[in-house]
């Protein structure tokens, strides 16, 4: 289970992608849409889980996905990612998301979410992971 913001001073990993929060994608309520900040961090595990197998991915799973904080409209976004397990056909990221809110410099922990993905060779088929380390 990825670790609670109070555990973590810092990102855990790679920096993998970093964005803007849009009014574009806010909910009725004015915070920015769940449904959003999920497929940001789809996109970061995705992208770090690829480069390192070297295989295209497909989503199998999120577990423990857990939203501390709410993401403000005009926060600087940003995704780390680590990988926790790699099995046969199969790999694990922990996603990060922190955010540095408008006008301060700190940034916090507001998202953590484990995605699990499997690899795919060029017929859209599992295949086998051969780098296990990480």
């Amino acid at each position: 289970m990825p670790a609670v913001p109070s555990q973590l001073g810092s990102p855990q990993g790679e920096l993998s992608v970093r964005v803007l929060a849009m009014p574009a994608d806010t909910n009725p309520a004015g915070n920015i849409f769940g449904g959003w900040v999920l497929g940001q961090m789809d996109i970061a595990g995705a992208t770090h889980a690829i480069s390192h197998i070297g295989f295209q991915v497909a989503t199998v799973a999120v577990d423990a996905m857990k939203f501390y904080k709410p993401i403000n409209v005009g926060d600087e976004v940003s995704c780390y990612t680590r990988i926790s397990r790699i099995g046969r056909t199969s790999i694990t990221v922990i996603v990060e998301i922190w955010v540095r809110r408008r006008r301060q410099g700190n940034p916090m922990n507001v998202t953590t979410g484990a995605f699990t993905y499997v690899a795919m060779d060029d017929d859209r088929k599992p295949v086998e992971i051969k780098n296990k380390t990480f």
